[in-house]
């Protein structure tokens, strides 16, 4: 079994900034898959930003260029930093990792609005 811990979300302006941090219970040396996902109110979860063992990162069309995903394998912890946040941006974000098995968090909530 493998806990996964997320932080950082939370209320900002629109263009502001938050990073999130998804701390697992296990070492990600050698994880399959980990990342972010979110789901807005009313809609289905999607693909935020991840990481694929042999392919590297992923991030969905409009998060490009505003999302970026980093790791840090001593610490067991994958960050999303978010930059230029909209409105649109507002979700529960959830930590995803991929140890053969799928395991996810509990979620953060970021909300994006004036």
């Amino acid at each position: 079994q493998v806990q996964l811990v997320e932080s950082g979300g939370g209320l900002v302006q629109p263009g502001g900034s938050l990073r999130l941090s998804c701390a697992a219970s296990r070492s990600i040396f050698s994880i399959n898959a980990m990342g972010w996902y979110r789901q807005a109110p009313g809609k289905e979860r999607e693909l935020v930003a991840t990481f694929t063992s042999g392919l590297g990162t992923n991030y969905t069309d409009s998060v490009k260029g505003r999302f970026t995903i980093s790791r840090s394998i001593a610490k067991n912890t994958v960050y999303l930093q978010m930059n230029s946040l909209k409105p649109e941006d507002t979700a529960v974000y959830f930590c995803y990792a991929k140890y053969g098995v799928d395991y996810w968090g509990k979620g953060t909530l970021v909300t994006v609005s004036s």
